[in-house]
């Protein structure tokens, strides 16, 4: 990983760290797979911290770029299935 996670100041460390934690699964998903519910949790307190859609298009899109790693897409893929186990 040769990269910043894209994280904005105003937040407090604790929504840092859950931002964080939420690109975290969505690399391990693409890496390794990460448990379905594991990653719509980390998704939804992600979605507290940045409730507006322009935003979390702009940070996931910065996330996307730096990494090749799609939120959308992986979040789609979740919410479609029924397994356990989702891999991007």
């Amino acid at each position: 990983m040769n990269y910043q996670y894209p994280i904005d100041f105003s937040w407090d460390t604790t929504e840092t760290v859950d931002v964080i934690r939420f690109f975290q699964c969505v690399e391990q998903a693409y890496e390794k797979g990460v448990e379905r519910e594991i990653l719509i949790a980390a998704y939804k307190r992600f979605k507290e911290i940045v409730p507006s859609k322009s935003e979390e298009k702009k940070l996931c899109g910065e996330f996307e770029e730096a990494s090749g790693y799609s939120t959308y897409f992986l979040l789609k893929k979740a919410k479609e299935t029924s397994s356990l186990k989702i891999k991007g």
